[in-house]
């Protein structure tokens, strides 16, 4: 073998080539061999790193995704229970303003019975129902209050971000807009029926206590007895008025136009859902048929 294929003497070469140098001769050939050889090992280790980082954020994506389409599904369910509430709510009120319209139609009558009402029972057979008097229930409250756990949950664990951008806004007026914080605000604490339950109870501690002997307003007898003088109270009756008046005007209106929000929302929803149902995944890439 001649010198020139052994290499050259390792003294004779600068300092850089002498520290890479393993024996006492540099050989060009060997250096690019092992250059050659470091650099597919580089690659390997460099792109097998980079392989297990591309699987690992692919998979947080992955379950993202997929706590995405579970929060469609959960808030799915939740308005539908919104609407069944909603439901519910607009058949109290309208039963409720309905007694206590045919009381004010009543409240001027010359009859001992102006304050009395008769609930019909049908499965009361002995009796068929029993006598009432709605003034008596008149410092009750029933505030607008639709579940909306679901809702919490997802703006508290930070999922709210993975709908999307539409639903998002939708879910934000239904569970946060003027229809239903309008219906919460009026019916519920500091609310304009409060108001109105509040001045019947002060108009009863500050005026009746002192007017009337001691009495129980559940007692029918007393709506007998004293029913010239609550007759007499005409701001009373202009309380009741103006509550009857919110029913019906205000609460039963916009119970109505939230309630075809909500339904509104629920089928896009249900769109949104079909069309992730429609999806499936091949390695990276999602693929919608239908898009």
């Amino acid at each position: 073998m001649s010198d020139k294929e052994k290499g050259i003497k390792k003294e004779k070469v600068n300092w850089f080539l002498q520290l890479i140098t393993l024996g006492d001769r540099f050989s060009w050939r060997d250096f690019y061999d092992k250059l050659k050889e470091g650099i597919v090992n580089f690659a390997i280790v460099f792109f097998g790193v980079l392989l297990s980082f591309g699987v690992e954020q692919k998979g947080m994506r992955d379950d993202l995704r997929e706590d995405g389409i579970e929060n469609l599904y959960k808030l799915r369910d939740e308005i539908k229970e919104m609407i069944e509430y909603t439901d519910v709510y607009a058949d109290e009120i309208g039963w409720v303003s309905e007694i206590f319209r045919k009381q004010f139609y009543r409240w001027e009558k010359d009859t001992d019975s102006a304050f009395i009402d008769w609930y019909e029972d049908k499965e009361d057979e002995e009796n068929g129902g029993f006598y009432f008097t709605p003034m008596a229930n008149y410092n009750q409250r029933n505030p607008f209050d639709p579940p909306r756990t679901t809702f919490e949950a997802i703006k508290l664990d930070g999922t709210f971000r993975l709908l999307p951008d539409e639903v998002g806004r939708r879910m934000t007026d239904a569970y946060e807009g003027q229809d239903v914080r309008y219906l919460i605000e009026n019916t519920g604490k500091n609310g304009i029926e409060e108001r109105y339950v509040n001045q019947f109870i002060d108009r009863v501690a500050t005026k009746w206590v002192y007017d009337l002997p001691p009495f129980d307003l559940n007692e029918i007898e007393f709506w007998i007895k004293n029913r010239k003088y609550i007759q007499a109270d005409k701001f009373l009756r202009y309380n009741l008025f103006k509550r009857v008046e919110m029913w019906d005007y205000d609460v039963r209106l916009q119970v109505d136009k939230y309630k075809e929000f909500l339904e509104g929302s629920y089928r896009m929803l249900d769109s949104v859902i079909a069309a992730r149902e429609r999806e499936y995944k091949i390695i990276y890439w999602v693929i919608n048929p239908q898009t």
